[in-house]
């Protein structure tokens, strides 16, 4: 019970949405504090105060998401976006190497391999990926839940098909991280947007890549990608970072001095604990949609519900205060931490009347 009673207090004091708020699988909420946090970094940057605490947000933040993923620090990249990181992968891939995908997965996880043009990019259904692993897959690519419908992959069946072939495995947590709990050291490479589920600003995406570096050039590399950065701000960088840093962007340092609150909650608040409060919701709009008459596209398991045929609803849902997104003719409801039975019941009885 006081673990409960903790958990709502915390997420009274951080949130007072003023809508009935179902779409973090688009763009979290911020909680008050990175709100504070945001204002703070502006007014530092308007009164030509010293830039070093924003510097050490962006430190704060790759620690914060290292232990949410399960990786030592030295693993973990920071950039901008997915799209950016799974082009880093897509430049290390050798000419004619074969990339399994799911089909109608998120753009950021697909393309950068599909513009490459002289790669073997194969996609099967999101149930068949594990199946579809074959000798001679280099690398196996997906989102943990998808964007669409939140469909969760079978991740353990994923990683051991690409062990018992010799694939390397990519993996995008974004629709995921902060409400599932993540195993990030069971792949070689795994990427996270911040702005939905770990509810940050948007400007920040992470990288972790192996030990090793998993044969990874850093193409996008600049001057924070040294070893000692600020000795690297002219010609070429003389030592790349010991680290996965070597594969970091210039930082947006607003988002990060914003996010490392955001992490901050998420930590305190604890993932299990997360996952359990959206997986309820989650489940209590499955049953409702059932006695209304509708079957929800099968994602057991997700925060993520996806309603075939209900998409079009999405404009009058929203002028109701009720916002929800609208993917491909399906209505798609997201559950966080902020939202409550209320929210669920408030939208079944607008889907009802």
């Amino acid at each position: 019970m006081e673990t409960t009673q903790t958990f709502d207090r915390l997420v009274r004091a951080e949130f007072a949405p003023r809508s009935t708020y179902l779409n973090t699988a688009s763009n979290g909420l911020l909680p008050a504090r990175t709100v504070a946090a945001l204002h703070e970094a502006a007014v530092l940057r308007a009164e030509g105060r010293p830039l070093t605490p924003l510097h050490e947000d962006v430190e704060a933040c790759r620690a914060a998401y290292a232990r949410l993923a399960g990786v030592p620090v030295t693993r973990v990249a920071t950039g901008a976006s997915v799209a950016a990181h799974t082009g880093v992968i897509a430049a290390s891939l050798p000419a004619g190497a074969e990339v399994l995908t799911a089909e109608d997965d998120f753009t950021s996880v697909l393309n950068p391999f599909h513009v490459r043009g002289d790669l073997k990019v194969r996609a099967v259904p999101l149930e068949r990926i594990a199946e579809s692993v074959r000798p001679g897959t280099a690398l196996v690519a997906v989102s943990a839940a998808q964007s669409a419908d939140g469909r969760v992959v079978d991740l353990p069946a994923l990683r051991e098909a690409a062990r018992e072939h010799g694939a390397r495995t990519y993996v995008d947590f974004s629709q995921s991280a902060g409400w599932l709990p993540m195993a990030a050291d069971a792949f070689d490479f795994s990427a996270s947007v911040s702005f939905k589920w770990l509810l940050g600003p948007h400007g920040a995406a992470f990288l972790v890549v192996p030990e090793d570096f998993g044969g990874l050039t850093p193409v996008l590399a600049g001057w924070v990608a040294g070893e000692a950065p600020w000795d690297s701000c002219y010609g070429p960088v003389q030592e790349l970072a010991r680290s996965a840093r070597r594969f970091d962007l210039t930082p947006a340092l607003f988002t990060f001095a914003g996010l490392r609150r955001s992490l901050e909650l998420i930590e305190e608040l604890g993932v299990a604990a997360v996952h359990a409060h959206d997986v309820a919701l989650a489940d209590r709009f499955r049953a409702g949609l059932a006695d209304l008459g509708h079957t929800p596209v099968p994602a057991p398991g997700s925060a993520i519900v996806s309603v075939p045929g209900l998409g079009g609803r999405q404009g009058e849902l929203s002028r109701a205060g009720i916002e929800v997104s609208d993917r491909a003719g399906n209505l798609r409801a997201a559950f966080h931490l902020y939202n409550t039975p209320d929210d669920v019941d408030r939208l079944l009885a607008a889907l009802a009347g």
